[in-house]
């Protein structure tokens, strides 16, 4: 029996999914509210409030760090052959995946949550939700996102152009086999386009082609 505690508009839960589907693998999906984290720290017993948290069996698998990445590496060893994580790339593949999931996330979650927050229904919890990225961020944060959001976008897209030498040439970053920096690629696109409002530019038909590559490749 696995479980995936996850956010489904999380860029760093949607990778996990999709690696679990490209194994083969049944997994219950366990939505956690942004607002309301108990079931992680109930199920962590207070070590860890974030997402995602895979339960396998007995053993509960999270992040022991911001930038560690048990969860991945523990699906990939348990479900995958240890694929995801080649020997023979680890420097550039980690340099690669640190890129993804810091620079190029602080530019797609940016977009994501000027609409996911406003969609947030109940007043307490919305407010719950803008004050805890306001005390990271600062005040008005979202707002200032808001103003800024053309720009951000062209930066997003600029950044993912970086990437089209090598996935027009490629079948995935590393050849011909998809690699964890597949997954952690995809799932900053899919935070991004999460919400309609957020969308790749018609030059990037190139990057819809590889995504679906990755959804229809079993590891």
């Amino acid at each position: 029996m696995i479980q995936l505690f996850e956010m489904l508009h999380s860029p760093y839960c949607i990778p996990i999914a999709l690696i679990l589907r490209n194994c083969g693998q049944d997994y219950e999906s366990i939505d956690v509210p942004n607002w309301d984290r108990s079931k992680v720290i109930e199920m962590t017993k207070g070590n860890y409030y974030q997402v995602p948290v895979l339960v396998h069996g007995e053993k509960v698998v999270y992040e022991e760090s911001n930038c560690s990445l048990n969860v991945a590496r523990y699906v990939d060893n348990t479900f995958c052959g240890g694929r995801l994580f080649p020997d023979q790339i680890s420097g550039s593949h980690e340099v690669l995946v640190d890129y993804i999931e810091d620079q190029l996330e602080a530019l797609s979650f940016k977009l994501a949550d000027i609409v996911y927050i406003d969609s947030i229904r109940n007043l307490s919890n919305r407010i719950h939700v803008l004050r805890h990225k306001e005390r990271r961020f600062g005040v008005a944060c979202v707002d200032q996102w808001k103003v800024d959001q053309d720009s951000l976008r062209s930066e997003f897209l600029r950044e993912l152009d970086r990437f089209k030498g090598t996935l027009v040439q490629n079948v995935f970053l590393y050849g011909d086999q998809p690699v964890y920096a597949d997954y952690a690629l995809y799932g900053v696109l899919g935070n991004y386009g999460y919400f309609a409002q957020n969308r790749l530019s018609d030059e990037q038909g190139w990057l819809c082609a590889w995504k679906e590559r990755l959804i229809d490749t079993r590891v």
